[in-house]
């Protein structure tokens, strides 16, 4: 109960944009991390911006998006500052960084996708990745482009040894993707699925999967300024 009560405080403080100081979160990484513009097939992944308000809400405002996520309702006033502390998510360096990218297609706001920093050492490097996308864009592997996408940066950039997914039991289809992608269940209750993927079980799907590798950046563009 006490670590219910420990890591929902956590999750409150982080919604409310309540981080401890760097100096009391440790060991930083020698090459940090930064947002960038990330250029798959068909979509950009991109740092949030305060343009992106309208379509940020619309995909808050889905029941669809929001019942696997911990995310209170929110009027349009606190979706825009939850959009605001999310733009200045762009960079990992520190235990607890947290870096958010908007799934972009067309020039439309779909979707997120994000990596937090979970340790640091180089040895022991470890992340976990999320993802949210709106129903309207769902069953034409948009999800899996963005967080295919995503695992690159964590693995061949940030140099991950670990990178977890927390998914909520009933969510099937994100189950789905996650396991389409390599991960493995390493375990499970009644309110969360843990999954891992490692370098070399990403390195076997891909050659088990023909199409998988098709699914990688092709270009990363210039750093984008916070």
């Amino acid at each position: 109960m006490m670590q219910k009560m420990v890591q929902a405080a956590k999750h409150l403080a982080q919604a409310a944009g309540i981080r401890r100081p760097r100096f009391l979160r440790g060991e930083r990484m020698a090459n940090p991390v930064d947002a960038r513009r990330i250029r798959t097939r068909r979509l950009i992944l991109r740092p949030h911006r305060l343009a992106d308000a309208p379509a940020w809400f619309a995909l808050q405002d889905e029941k669809a998006v929001t019942e696997y996520l911990s995310w209170p309702a929110r009027d349009e006033a606190q979706s825009l500052e939850h959009l605001r502390h999310r733009t200045r998510h762009t960079r990992l360096l520190q235990v607890d960084d947290f870096l958010a990218l908007g799934v972009e297609l067309d020039g439309l706001l779909i979707g997120d996708v994000s990596l937090h920093l979970r340790t640091v050492g180089a040895g022991l490097r470890a992340a976990e990745v999320g993802w949210v996308q709106s129903p309207d864009f769902g069953h034409r592997g948009f999800a899996t482009e963005a967080v295919n996408a995503m695992l690159d940066l964590a693995i061949d950039e940030l140099e991950a040894k670990w990178v977890y997914a927390v998914i909520r039991p009933r969510n099937t289809p994100a189950l789905a993707l996650a396991t389409r992608l390599g991960f493995v269940e390493i375990s499970r209750d009644d309110e969360n699925v843990t999954l891992l993927v490692t370098p070399t079980l990403r390195a076997e799907q891909v050659h088990r999967e023909n199409g998988v590798h098709q699914l990688r950046p092709t270009r990363l563009d210039a750093r984008v300024s916070a």
